[in-house]
């Protein structure tokens, strides 16, 4: 296991401290009995599945909600604070995986946003310009223009530019939700360095993943929360990714990543000729058969996403082809629904789900053919439909009715899965389906993948075919039959999952061996 270099050793005494933090909404227990704490110097991990209580202690710690029972200790003086502004003029601060940016203004802009240096009614440009400039310099970013528009800036370099609007107001706890969840693997190491620089210099961090190799990797300490109580806490000396596993779901998941094996795939259902679209995706060839995972490997921006939404329909087509069975389709989203072919988008908020809507609608609104007649539609009807679907995918909800908002990430992305199911199409197309989700959610989207793809054992159902983008490489590895690397925009040709390496895989996305 890789462990920190980290030449500062922790602070004995923490800066905060949180004990037997209890909250309750309604008949619910979020938190029972929470102790959590992190010392100055210290990167301390908070793991747990969704609904594990990890969100609910944030937002106490940063003034976003209030805890029943349980006392907190900000610099050995009592600390609660009565919203987000207090807990940051206290010297915290959270930066949530979706990141609150201002795209149109400047880099400087946004890290001295409502805090503005002034004279005489003015902004005072020149001292916003050093304030932002000593906060990059203290992450090692001196090269970056302050005056250029986030806009143009990669997903690394705005993280460090949230991290740097919080050391500009003196913040001495920074919390990260799911940092790399849309990092590539050179980006997420570059974020590392920045925390590694944060803690040398005396900062207490807080990092929330779902990737537990990056938490063995990166942390001094953890710890790990199950239904709303604390499963394990301590250093991560010795200890290893399925140890962590095992306290997340309160067993053992060695055996969560099992390849995949069964017999040998049919007929060719999908194929893509010579495809480009837009200015990332130059050049894309494959064809996929019946009852086959093919995955696509490669670093975040190398056209991974845009081949997708191409085969889909969602961008226009340069030039190219792209077939399903004999026929030649491509002119929009409803005509590739038409003809089997369903996408689940990576951008599961924006795209892939209508929040404010409920299960029922989310699963179903795609087809509604049987709900009714002469324009009315049976409520009994479709919820009873949704009701199969979840049985059948093991939802945890409150039923049809619940909106989708509430709940968890892994259990949105089942009602996103079940809409393709119930549109009855023959060929997903799956953009990181797993992103954003815990450990146990992901082995049963794993086994979801690998039943669709096997087909009804009775023969109602014939197998389904599943092209699958990740950036988690073991996913790949574990769930698909062959792989295809995206290396700047251009496919290379598919092999056989056991002829990869998770090193295999890395090297060729980066061209540093043959794809």
């Amino acid at each position: 296991m890789a462990q920190v270099n980290n030449p500062r050793e922790p602070s004995a005494m923490p800066v905060f401290v949180m004990t037997g933090m209890t909250k309750r909404f309604g008949a619910t227990t979020a938190l029972d009995g929470v102790d959590f704490s992190v010392r100055p110097g210290e990167i301390r991990a908070l793991i747990g599945e969704n609904g594990a209580g990890k969100s609910t202690l944030v937002s106490i710690l940063a003034g976003a909600g209030k805890h029943d029972e349980g006392t907190m200790v900000f610099d050995g003086r009592p600390y609660r604070p009565a919203s987000p502004h207090d807990a940051r003029k206290a010297g915290v601060a959270v930066i949530y995986q979706e990141l609150s940016l201002a795209d149109h203004m400047t880099v400087e802009e946004n890290i001295c946003l409502g805090m503005e240096p002034g004279r005489f009614g003015f902004v005072d440009t020149e001292a916003m310009r050093r304030r932002a400039q000593a906060a990059l310099d203290q992450l090692g970013h001196r090269d970056m223009r302050t005056t250029q528009q986030v806009r143009h800036l990669s997903a690394a370099e705005r993280q460090v530019v949230e991290i740097a609007r919080a050391l500009s107001t003196g913040c001495r706890v920074i919390v990260l939700d799911e940092p790399t969840s849309g990092l590539s693997g050179d980006d997420s190491r570059a974020l590392f360095s920045v925390l590694r620089r944060l803690a040398r210099q005396g900062c207490a961090v807080v990092y929330i993943s779902h990737f537990l190799e990056e938490v063995t990797g990166l942390c001094h300490t953890f710890t790990a929360l199950r239904d709303g109580r604390v499963a394990g806490s301590g250093k991560l000396d010795g200890v290893s990714v399925e140890d962590l596993a095992a306290m997340l779901v309160g067993r053992r998941s060695d055996a969560m990543l099992s390849r995949r094996t069964h017999g040998k795939p049919g007929d060719i259902v999908l194929t893509v000729d010579g495809l480009a679209a837009g200015k990332r995706l130059r050049l894309a060839d494959l064809a996929l058969r019946r009852g086959e995972i093919l995955g696509i490997a490669g670093l975040l921006g190398s056209g991974r996403t845009e081949l997708l939404r191409a085969i889909f329909a969602l961008d226009p087509v340069v030039r190219g082809d792209v077939r399903v069975g004999a026929y030649s389709v491509g002119a929009s989203p409803s005509e590739m629904l038409n003809h089997g072919v369903g996408l689940l988008s990576e951008d599961r908020k924006g795209e892939g789900l209508a929040a404010a809507m409920s299960v029922a609608d989310n699963m179903t609104l795609s087809r509604l053919k049987g709900f009714g007649f002469a324009g009315f539609i049976s409520s009994r009807s479709q919820n009873a439909t949704t009701q199969k679907w979840i049985d059948a995918l093991r939802i945890r909800c409150a039923g049809p009715l619940q909106n989708v908002h509430r709940l968890s990430g892994g259990n949105q992305q089942k009602v996103a899965l079940a809409r393709l199911l119930h549109h009855d199409v023959d060929v997903l197309l799956l953009d990181e389906p797993t992103r954003g989700i815990d450990v146990a959610s992901k082995a049963e989207v794993y086994r979801l993948i690998a039943s669709m793809a096997e087909g009804d054992p009775a023969g109602s159902r014939s197998p389904r075919s599943v092209l699958l983008v990740s950036s988690h490489f073991p996913e790949l590895l574990a769930v698909c039959d062959r792989i295809a690397v995206m290396k700047r925009g251009e496919l290379y040709p598919a092999r056989a999952a056991s002829e990869w390496t998770e090193h295999g895989l890395m090297m060729a996305a980066t061209g540093q061996e043959a794809a």
